[in-house]
């Protein structure tokens, strides 16, 4: 299973360009009916709006898809693609909708236009690395947290999740490579105390450079 990046939240900006109104809505989406109902979704939102351009990529089928929606030729639709291509941003899709201000943009203004307002809503939105990872349930005591923590950030898995009880509960997410050196490092830290199973594999969500 390959990593990969795309948006972290749902996200919507605004914003005007010689009496041009433009906004950009992102979403995450896993294939492409998730992209077509987000589609449909913001153009009935904005039914009264000149255009309703879109792009979106996504791992299912690796669908790439653009429309300009009646701006000319690659003047809408590829400068909002290009902004997940450049990204590596994949089961994404954006919609920037434009209301005409009644003053000629031109090929040029439109291309910046639309490609600064899906910018600037992937930017909001935030992109996530997704890392596919074995996952391990942890029990220990209290006192091994903040040792657990630094050996995470320093060697690199994740802490997905912490629980507070009679001991404390963590799921942990590590790469295949790292995992036995993972569960080691734990055994060592908490000198052998540590309840750590290993309980499945999925993606898991860290910041792109990690």
């Amino acid at each position: 299973m390959k990593d990969y990046i795309t948006v972290e939240n749902e996200a919507q900006i605004e914003t005007e360009v010689k009496k041009s109104r433009f906004i950009a809505s992102v979403r995450h989406i896993e294939n492409e009916a998730e992209a077509f109902a987000f589609i449909n979704e913001v153009k009935s939102q904005y039914k009264e709006a000149s255009h309703n351009v879109y792009a979106f990529v996504c791992r299912d089928n690796n669908s790439e898809r653009y429309t300009d929606d009646g701006e000319p030729a690659k003047t809408a639709g590829m400068p909002v693609l290009d902004v997940l291509l450049k990204g590596n941003i994949t089961d994404a899709c954006i919609v920037v909708t434009r209301y005409f201000g009644g003053t000629l943009l031109g090929t040029g203004g439109l291309v910046r236009a639309y490609g600064q307002a899906a910018k600037d809503a992937v930017q909001k939105a935030g992109v996530v690395k997704m890392v596919y990872s074995k996952i391990y349930s942890l029990a220990t005591d209290y006192s091994y947290i903040g040792k657990i923590q630094y050996a995470a950030a320093e060697k690199g898995y994740e802490i997905i999740e912490t629980q507070f009880g009679q001991n404390v509960y963590m799921t942990l997410g590590v790469e295949d490579a790292g995992a036995s050196r993972m569960v080691d490092d734990i055994t060592q830290i908490t000198n052998g105390q540590a309840k750590i199973e290993f309980v499945g594999e999925r993606f898991v969500k860290t910041k792109p450079g990690q």
